[in-house]
């Protein structure tokens, strides 16, 4: 068995609602964090037709205290069919997205810092990123899993069944 599953249409594969959870790991302060919530992916409003709005909501926990945290990424057409371009919510590029081999490494400079990606595809209801951060300013690790919803399911994470990831190192990711 395959450890990636090929997707061919990157945001075809990636439209609808997630549970997401994400370890945080500071390695320089040895502080472990975690992020649960949800995920959706919906269509974005013309001119960006054919792209995703990504909004990301939950609880980030730090050191004891739960905060609520939320993000929002746009998932445009990518050069190549079935690829995606990343973008900050004011159109800033992040990074590219190709999944149809189910895996793929990005990198993206942050002022000093370099964050350097692996997005690794299971199955049609799960996949993985970790991020590797690294720089003056940080020394994280961010491994962030993704299930499914599907439609009907009720949104309480205690009832959805999934079966888990491969395991995977905390290491940090080969550029």
């Amino acid at each position: 068995m395959a450890l990636h599953h090929p997707v061919p249409e990157a945001l075809a594969h990636l439209a609808g609602e997630w549970r997401v959870t994400r370890a945080v790991r500071d390695l320089a302060a040895g502080s472990e964090g975690r992020f649960t919530g949800t995920t959706r992916f919906t269509p974005l409003p013309a001119p960006d037709g054919g792209g995703l709005l990504h909004h990301e909501s939950g609880v980030f926990t730090w050191r004891g205290t739960a905060r609520p945290a939320e993000r929002t990424l746009r998932f445009l057409p990518g050069e190549v069919p079935g690829t995606a371009r990343v973008e900050f919510a004011d159109g800033r590029f992040f990074h590219d997205l190709d999944l149809r081999s189910g895996h793929h490494m990005a990198e993206h400079p942050c002022a000093a810092d370099l964050y350097r990606g692996v997005f690794e595809v299971y199955d049609a209801d799960r996949w993985r990123t970790r991020w590797r951060v690294g720089g003056p300013a940080k020394d994280l690790l961010l491994v962030t899993d993704y299930v499914r919803v599907r439609a009907g399911a009720e949104a309480d994470p205690r009832r959805i069944t999934a079966r888990p990831a491969p395991s995977t190192s905390g290491e940090s990711p080969a550029p």
